[in-house]
């Protein structure tokens, strides 16, 4: 019985892809890829997707914790509030970078203000939106791995007497390892494909802030064989990085 749906279910993933296997000019397959534009966006693609993901760690990971092992009023509230870019459109998420750090947002003349630059449509902003998008699929990875864990080995270390950050980096992140090699991961592959926020936010600027998804977008106006050729890249990309890296992480975590 549960054969039909999941055909079903893997005809609408796999289908779309195959319309644009039948409809790439295959003789103009290898060209259309090594173009200055194509070249240029995808290194800007995988540099800023990877900046994004460090910043995911740096800042998901610590975040994660409190919202896992807080016990303060109002954490509930707060991870609503964590995982919002999750539903948002991500145009809205751009939208709301851009009247943040924009010329007249508050923290945006603040940050002109100290360094006399603007954020918006550079490639830090890029890596901006990139990171508002894709660092609540690290939270939710990580709030769930600790939660299924349990405190009971950081209560042992504790009443052993070790201190708040050994606990942190003895117990603690050991625990996290797995599921943050599936977290990071999954914002890779988000950060990857981010459109919406990032022409919003950063524009499409090439060379500067126009990233594969956007160059795709681009080229679908101009040359539907090079947008068709892109995308395909883009799906190979992100195919590799989930297909050869994520098992990898589920193989730690099953240990």
């Amino acid at each position: 019985m549960l054969w039909f749906p999941a055909v079903l279910a893997l005809a609408l993933v796999v289908l779309p892809v195959v319309g644009l296997l039948v409809r790439t000019n295959l003789t103009r397959f290898p060209s259309l890829l090594v173009t200055p534009s194509s070249l240029h966006a995808l290194q800007l693609s995988v540099t800023t997707a990877a900046l994004s993901t460090v910043a995911c760690v740096v800042l998901g990971v610590p975040l994660a914790v409190v919202l896992a092992r807080s016990r303060v009023p109002g954490v509930r509230l707060l991870r609503s509030v964590v995982l919002l870019p999750l539903v948002l459109p991500p145009v809205v998420g751009g939208l709301a970078l851009l009247y943040l750090l924009g010329r007249k947002g508050f923290l945006g003349q603040l940050v002109n203000w100290l360094i006399g630059e603007q954020v918006p449509f550079t490639t830090g902003a890029v890596v901006i939106a990139q990171t508002f998008v894709a660092m609540p699929f690290l939270v939710v990875s990580l709030e769930g791995a600790l939660r299924g864990s349990g405190d009971r080995y950081e209560q042992v270390a504790a009443t052993l007497g070790a201190r708040p950050w050994t606990v942190f980096r003895r117990v603690t992140l050991p625990l996290l390892l797995p599921a943050l090699g599936s977290g990071m991961v999954l914002s890779f592959a988000r950060a990857l494909g981010e459109f919406g926020a990032t022409i919003t936010f950063a524009g499409s600027l090439e060379g500067v802030t126009r990233t594969l998804p956007l160059e795709v977008y681009n080229q679908a106006e101009v040359d539907i064989d090079s947008a068709v050729a892109l995308a395909l890249l883009l799906i190979v990309v992100a195919i590799v990085v989930i297909a050869v890296a994520r098992p990898r992480s589920w193989e730690g975590g099953l240990r």
